[in-house]
């Protein structure tokens, strides 16, 4: 029995276009170029800040965030961030008597503007906030233990197999894996995702007909 949904952040509930268009326009270099970096860096198993320390060899991270959060230009999010499908479909599970959270690799500011979208969501963190990131067990098992039910009637949804769906599964969770976003679409056809997620989605209003009694 399906009892809390837990949903990945980037890809599975917001666009991460402005993140990485944001990380372009700092940079100085077309966003295209960025978006194309992140792909082809993350297809090769490797985290998706390498692809900017290809376009930086010596970058600090950290520091240059700092820098952005400092000139104006740091992290924002807004309704036009949220696919569309967010608001009704965690309303129809809060309705149906599911608890929702929203748990992902984020930063700490990131965990602040997600709550002020007033989501309808009974926990919004992020990796930031609890000092532990996808796709390390700790993660998961923080989410269980925030949820306060068996990591069996959890269904964690995201995009990415290798940071969420693979590594909730390990963790005792159902997975549901959605096809979205370049990750979505890249692994939808893999066959460990195909024999590991209880659920392949196409959208997230799929979530209602298979959590309904």
């Amino acid at each position: 029995m399906i009892r809390t949904i837990a949903f990945d952040v980037g890809e599975t509930l917001v666009r991460d276009d402005r993140y990485w268009a944001s990380w372009a326009d700092w940079l100085r270099v077309p966003r295209h170029t960025v978006s194309a970096l992140v792909g082809a860096v993350v297809a090769q198993g490797k985290d998706n800040a390498e692809a900017l320390r290809l376009l930086w060899p010596h970058i600090d991270v950290d520091a240059e965030y700092q820098a952005r959060e400092a000139a104006g230009r740091g992290e924002r999010l807004d309704e036009s961030d949220l696919y569309a499908d967010v608001r009704p479909t965690l309303t129809a599970l809060r309705d149906a008597g599911l608890s929702v959270i929203i748990a992902g690799n984020q930063t700490t500011k990131a965990g602040g503007l997600l709550r002020a979208l007033g989501l309808p969501a009974d926990l919004i963190a992020t990796s930031g906030e609890w000092g532990v990131a996808k796709p390390s067990a700790a993660f998961f098992e923080r989410l269980v233990a925030e949820a306060g039910i068996p990591a069996e009637e959890i269904l964690y949804v995201g995009d990415h197999p290798q940071n969420d769906t693979l590594p909730a599964a390990r963790a005792g969770l159902r997975t549901a894996h959605l096809r979205r976003g370049p990750w979505g679409h890249l692994w939808a056809d893999d066959p460990e995702v195909r024999a590991t997620a209880t659920y392949r989605l196409d959208s997230l209003t799929d979530l209602v007909a298979i959590t309904s009694p």
